[in-house]
Protein backbone atom coordinates (compact mmCIF):
# COMPACT_ATOMS: atom_id res chain seq x y z
CA UNK A 1 0.00 0.00 0.00
CA UNK A 2 2.01 2.90 -1.18
CA UNK A 3 1.16 6.70 -0.02
CA UNK A 4 -0.26 7.05 -3.92
CA UNK A 5 -3.11 4.52 -3.35
CA UNK A 6 -6.14 6.32 -4.17
CA UNK A 7 -8.22 5.15 -1.18
CA UNK A 8 -7.15 3.87 1.85
CA UNK A 9 -8.37 -0.27 2.80
CA UNK A 10 -10.82 -0.38 4.97
CA UNK A 11 -9.47 0.11 8.96
CA UNK A 12 -11.84 -3.75 9.54
CA UNK A 13 -13.86 -6.01 7.33
CA UNK A 14 -16.86 -6.92 8.94
CA UNK A 15 -18.09 -8.96 6.35
CA UNK A 16 -15.13 -11.51 7.62
CA UNK A 17 -15.70 -11.13 10.82
CA UNK A 18 -19.20 -11.95 10.53
CA UNK A 19 -18.26 -14.74 8.47
CA UNK A 20 -16.00 -16.45 10.88
CA UNK A 21 -19.27 -15.42 13.40
CA UNK A 22 -21.11 -18.15 11.27
CA UNK A 23 -18.17 -20.83 11.03
CA UNK A 24 -17.57 -20.88 14.42
CA UNK A 25 -21.41 -20.87 15.09
CA UNK A 26 -21.16 -18.55 18.29
CA UNK A 27 -22.92 -15.31 19.11
CA UNK A 28 -19.84 -12.74 19.89
CA UNK A 29 -17.64 -15.43 21.56
CA UNK A 30 -15.03 -15.57 18.75
CA UNK A 31 -14.33 -11.47 19.87
CA UNK A 32 -13.49 -12.72 22.98
CA UNK A 33 -10.94 -15.54 22.09
CA UNK A 34 -9.90 -15.42 18.50
CA UNK A 35 -9.94 -11.36 18.27
CA UNK A 36 -8.74 -11.14 21.89
CA UNK A 37 -5.84 -12.86 21.00
CA UNK A 38 -5.01 -10.80 18.24
CA UNK A 39 -5.33 -7.43 20.02
CA UNK A 40 -3.48 -8.89 23.23
CA UNK A 41 -0.64 -9.71 20.83
CA UNK A 42 -0.31 -7.37 18.59
CA UNK A 43 1.69 -4.97 20.64
CA UNK A 44 4.29 -7.55 21.14
CA UNK A 45 3.82 -8.23 16.85
CA UNK A 46 4.87 -4.48 16.54
CA UNK A 47 7.39 -4.68 19.23
CA UNK A 48 9.40 -7.71 17.30
CA UNK A 49 8.73 -6.15 13.88
CA UNK A 50 10.78 -2.53 15.22
CA UNK A 51 13.31 -4.72 17.11
CA UNK A 52 14.26 -6.71 13.90
CA UNK A 53 13.97 -3.68 11.59
CA UNK A 54 16.09 -1.20 13.48
CA UNK A 55 19.05 -3.80 14.31
CA UNK A 56 19.26 -4.91 10.58
CA UNK A 57 18.11 -8.43 11.11
CA UNK A 58 17.03 -9.23 8.14
CA UNK A 59 15.68 -13.50 8.76
CA UNK A 60 13.54 -11.30 11.80
CA UNK A 61 12.34 -8.83 10.00
CA UNK A 62 10.60 -11.22 7.22
CA UNK A 63 9.67 -13.49 10.48
CA UNK A 64 7.82 -10.07 11.91
CA UNK A 65 6.03 -8.74 9.31
CA UNK A 66 4.30 -12.29 7.38
CA UNK A 67 3.00 -12.48 11.34
CA UNK A 68 1.91 -9.49 11.38
CA UNK A 69 0.48 -9.84 7.88
CA UNK A 70 -1.00 -13.55 8.29
CA UNK A 71 -2.76 -12.27 11.46
CA UNK A 72 -4.32 -9.51 10.22
CA UNK A 73 -5.41 -10.89 7.32
CA UNK A 74 -7.41 -13.44 9.72
CA UNK A 75 -9.42 -10.96 11.68
CA UNK A 76 -10.18 -8.50 8.88
CA UNK A 77 -7.36 -5.97 10.02
CA UNK A 78 -7.43 -5.05 6.07
CA UNK A 79 -5.52 -1.85 5.70
CA UNK A 80 -2.72 -3.32 8.54
CA UNK A 81 -2.27 -6.23 6.28
CA UNK A 82 -1.93 -3.88 3.14
CA UNK A 83 0.86 -1.70 5.42
CA UNK A 84 2.64 -5.16 6.53
CA UNK A 85 2.42 -6.51 2.61
CA UNK A 86 3.62 -3.20 1.34
CA UNK A 87 6.77 -3.30 3.91
CA UNK A 88 7.13 -7.15 3.44
CA UNK A 89 8.03 -6.67 -0.58
CA UNK A 90 9.95 -3.69 0.46
CA UNK A 91 12.15 -6.42 2.86
CA UNK A 92 12.20 -8.81 0.01
CA UNK A 93 13.71 -6.33 -2.60
CA UNK A 94 15.40 -3.85 -1.12
CA UNK A 95 17.42 -5.78 1.58
CA UNK A 96 18.69 -8.88 -0.12
CA UNK A 97 19.57 -6.11 -3.24
CA UNK A 98 21.44 -4.32 -0.67
CA UNK A 99 23.18 -4.05 2.93
CA UNK A 100 20.15 -5.62 5.19
CA UNK A 101 22.08 -3.86 8.02
CA UNK A 102 21.37 -0.29 6.15
CA UNK A 103 18.20 -0.94 4.00
CA UNK A 104 16.04 -2.02 7.28
CA UNK A 105 16.65 0.96 9.68
CA UNK A 106 15.59 3.10 6.72
CA UNK A 107 12.33 1.11 6.35
CA UNK A 108 11.93 1.46 9.84
CA UNK A 109 11.85 4.90 9.69
CA UNK A 110 9.96 4.68 6.48
CA UNK A 111 7.05 2.39 7.92
CA UNK A 112 6.82 2.20 11.44
CA UNK A 113 4.96 4.71 12.28
CA UNK A 114 1.94 4.20 10.16
CA UNK A 115 1.63 0.58 11.30
CA UNK A 116 1.63 1.51 14.83
CA UNK A 117 -1.02 4.18 14.43
CA UNK A 118 -2.84 1.91 12.02
CA UNK A 119 -2.55 -0.78 14.72
CA UNK A 120 -3.95 1.09 17.31
CA UNK A 121 -6.79 2.49 15.18
CA UNK A 122 -7.79 -1.27 14.47
CA UNK A 123 -7.80 -2.45 18.04
CA UNK A 124 -10.10 0.27 18.85
CA UNK A 125 -12.02 -0.58 15.98
CA UNK A 126 -11.97 -4.31 16.31
CA UNK A 127 -13.13 -4.14 20.22
CA UNK A 128 -16.38 -1.82 18.91
CA UNK A 129 -17.39 -4.18 16.13
CA UNK A 130 -16.56 -6.79 18.49
CA UNK A 131 -18.82 -5.57 21.20
CA UNK A 132 -21.30 -4.87 18.71
CA UNK A 133 -21.51 -8.02 17.22
CA UNK A 134 -21.60 -9.73 20.64
CA UNK A 135 -25.09 -7.71 21.48
CA UNK A 136 -26.46 -8.30 17.94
Amino acid sequence: MSPSDDAPLPLVDQSLLDRLREELDEDGGYCRVFVGNFIECLPQRISKLRLALTTGDLDGSVDAVLSLKTSSQMVGAERLAGLAIALEAEIRTGAHQDDAAVVLPHLAAAFLRNISQCSRQTMHRLQAQCALGASR
